[in-house]
């Protein structure tokens, strides 16, 4: 019960910011609460959103996640980029969704986008759900890692992510190419080069 309140806590701070959600902070402050230590700690971010005026967490959010292709919510862009394969792998991401017999509701988005995964995993199918996260999981330790190299206050939502999958999470981006059998990136994002003109789809709703 505790990862499934924290898996929909952690899809709710990652996605787009507006009124609504930061009406859900103290609900989701008193939720996680009465998980007690078996649900990872997300107070600083839910500081944030509650304290930081709504129109500077927009444009910090889509600097962040929309106009950065070091921070792409995506978990397929980490490893397909925009290329053709990219296409069966989001198809394998819908049928994992319709395999739960839950009408899942993309909310617009494409079926690999982090939040929408995680309130998957939340509602709908836990097993399933943390199945995707375990089976992307270089792809949720590349974002962790670019995040706190850039500061964010995001990146605290990604250690708790990282903190319910198995084992401890990789040091650097060398040993999350280790994990994921692949040489070096190319590029300083993504686990095989891709075309650096890309750009992440846009991840605001």
């Amino acid at each position: 019960m505790a990862q499934r309140v924290f898996y929909q806590a952690a899809s709710w701070c990652l996605s787009y910011p507006d009124a609504q959600l930061v009406g859900r902070c103290e609900l989701m402050r008193s939720a996680l609460a009465e998980q007690g230590p078996a649900a990872p700690d997300l107070t600083a971010v839910i500081a944030y959103l509650e304290n930081t005026a709504i129109g500077t967490l927009q444009r910090s959010y889509v600097e962040t996640f929309d106009l950065s292709k070091h921070h792409p919510l995506y978990l397929s862009y980490w490893t397909d980029g925009d290329t053709r394969r990219r296409g069966d792998v989001l198809a394998a991401f819908k049928q994992v969704y319709r395999g739960s017999d839950y009408l899942t509701n993309t909310h617009g988005e494409l079926p690999d986008f982090l939040p929408l995964v995680l309130e998957f995993a939340a509602v709908a199918s836990p097993v399933a759900g943390r199945d995707l996260l375990i089976q992307y999981r270089p792809s949720v330790e590349m974002l962790r890692l670019s995040l706190t190299e850039h500061g964010s206050p995001y990146a605290t939502v990604m250690d708790g992510i990282c903190a319910t999958l198995p084992g401890p999470s990789p040091a650097d981006r060398q040993a999350v190419q280790a994990m994921a059998g692949v040489g070096p990136p190319a590029e300083s994002v993504g686990l095989e080069p891709y075309d650096p003109r890309l750009l992440p789809l846009n991840a605001s709703s």
